[in-house]
C-alpha cells in the first residue's frame, strides 16, 4: 500500500482519491449570518492590519509568526477561544486509507476549532473551522489540497465544515459537505489589507464561531 503525505497532494490527486466534487464558487451571504462590527472590533481589526504590516514591509512572514501575528488575534477576537469551543494545534489526522486506490494519506493540519457542547453522531466534537496557514510569499490556494484532506475527516460524523486557507494576507475559505459525492465550495477570497474585505473577514469568523451541529 502507498503512504502519500497530504502535503504533497495536488487538487487533480485529492478529486480523484477522496471523490470530492468542486461546485461552482458561493458567497458567504446565504449560509451565514453577518453581524455588524462593533467599534472595539475595528479598532482591534485594524492594529492587527498594521501589526502584520510592520512584519510585510520587511519580506517574507513565516508561518509560525502568521498564527502569532494574524490567525490567533482573528480567533481571539471572534470568539474562538471561549467554552465550549476548543483549539487543537498542528495535530496528526487519522489516517485515511483509500482501499480502491491502495494509498493511505496521512497528515497534520495548523489549527482545528471545535465545539465540545455539540457531539456528532458519534460523540465527537463538532468541527467549526480547520485552517491550514502558508508562508506569505506562497498563495492560499496552494493549501487547499491539505485543508479538503483534513476537513473531509469529519464528514463521517457531521452535516458540513468550514475550512480556511490563508498566507497571512489572502484568506480563501471553502465550505465541505458530504454526499455522493462529497461536495466543497469556494467562497469569495478576502484580503486583510483591504478594510472593507478585513471586516467581512472578521464578520464571517464571528458567524462560523457562532454555528452549532446543524
Amino acid at each position: 500500500m502507498t503512504t502519500i503525505i497530504a502535503q504533497k497532494l495536488t487538487l487533480k490527486q485529492i478529486h480523484q482519491l477522496l471523490k470530492l466534487h468542486k461546485l461552482p464558487n458561493g458567497s458567504f451571504t446565504p449560509l451565514l449570518s453577518l453581524e455588524p462590527l462593533t467599534e472595539f472590533e475595528q479598532q482591534e481589526l485594524t492594529q492587527i492590519r498594521d501589526d502584520f504590516e510592520n512584519y510585510l514591509i520587511e519580506g517574507k512572514v513565516l508561518e509560525g509568526q502568521i498564527k502569532l501575528l494574524v490567525i490567533a488575534p482573528l480567533l481571539r477576537l471572534a470568539g474562538f477561544y471561549r467554552s465550549p469551543i476548543k483549539i487543537s494545534l498542528e495535530q496528526d489526522i487519522e489516517t485515511i486509507v483509500v482501499e480502491d486506490e491502495d494509498t493511505k494519506i496521512t497528515g497534520r493540519f495548523d489549527l482545528l476549532a471545535v465545539n465540545k457542547e455539540y457531539a456528532t453522531t458519534k460523540d465527537i466534537a463538532f468541527w467549526l473551522l480547520v485552517i491550514e496557514s502558508k508562508n506569505s510569499s506562497i498563495n492560499s490556494l496552494e493549501g487547499l489540497p491539505q485543508l479538503l484532506t483534513y476537513a473531509h475527516q469529519s464528514l463521517k460524523y457531521q452535516k458540513l465544515v468550514w475550512g480556511l486557507s490563508t498566507n497571512g494576507t489572502d484568506y480563501r475559505f471553502v465550505l465541505i459537505k458530504p454526499g455522493n459525492p462529497p461536495t466543497y465550495q469556494q467562497m469569495p477570497l478576502l484580503d486583510l489589507m483591504d478594510s472593507e474585505s478585513a471586516v467581512l473577514l472578521l464578520q464571517v469568523l464571528k458567524s462560523i464561531c457562532k454555528q452549532q451541529n446543524l
